[in-house]
């Protein structure tokens, strides 16, 4: 399993990436809002341009991914339901503190349980509240690190 910055040439399999794990966590996550051609022309003209899009890499096949917005967003991590509970979220998560070392903040959902243990568990606090005012108008919580928490 390779960690690496994702080309450009990639976006639509980091797109796909998106689309499958959103689809394998409907639940703990809402249903998405955007088609998988939307989320292929976000991905391409938005987030390439304007993230660091790293992915994890298993023989050319792409089961995770995370995008940085600096100073201090993690934008999106996702993990394949296939390679869960291998320690790959944590992996990316220790790059995204490596790659932006005075802290980080993220949005996950408020009913998306799995991934604030997980957050919790690596050092992040919740520090603000939403009823709904993204896009899926679901419940969302904000989270930050800094390398000066004491947990």
């Amino acid at each position: 399993m390779v960690l690496r910055r994702a080309d450009s040439s990639e976006s639509e399999a980091v797109a796909e990436l998106i689309w499958r794990v959103r689809e394998q966590n409907v639940g703990p996550i809402p249903q998405q809002v955007h088609s998988l051609a939307e989320t292929r022309a976000w991905m391409r003209d938005m987030m390439f341009p304007t993230r660091e899009v790293w992915v994890a890499d298993t023989r050319g096949a792409l089961v995770a991914l995370m995008l940085l917005r600096h100073p201090d967003w993690l934008d999106q991590l996702y993990v394949d339901a296939s390679f869960c509970g291998k320690g790959l979220g944590s992996r990316l998560l220790a790059l995204a503190k490596a790659r932006c070392p005075a802290g980080l903040q993220l949005w996950t959902f408020q009913s998306n349980f799995g991934a604030r243990r997980f957050y919790e568990r690596h050092g992040f606090v919740p520090v603000e509240y939403t009823d709904g005012d993204n896009e899926e108008q679901s419940p969302d919580v904000r989270y930050k690190w800094s390398p000066d928490l004491h947990l």
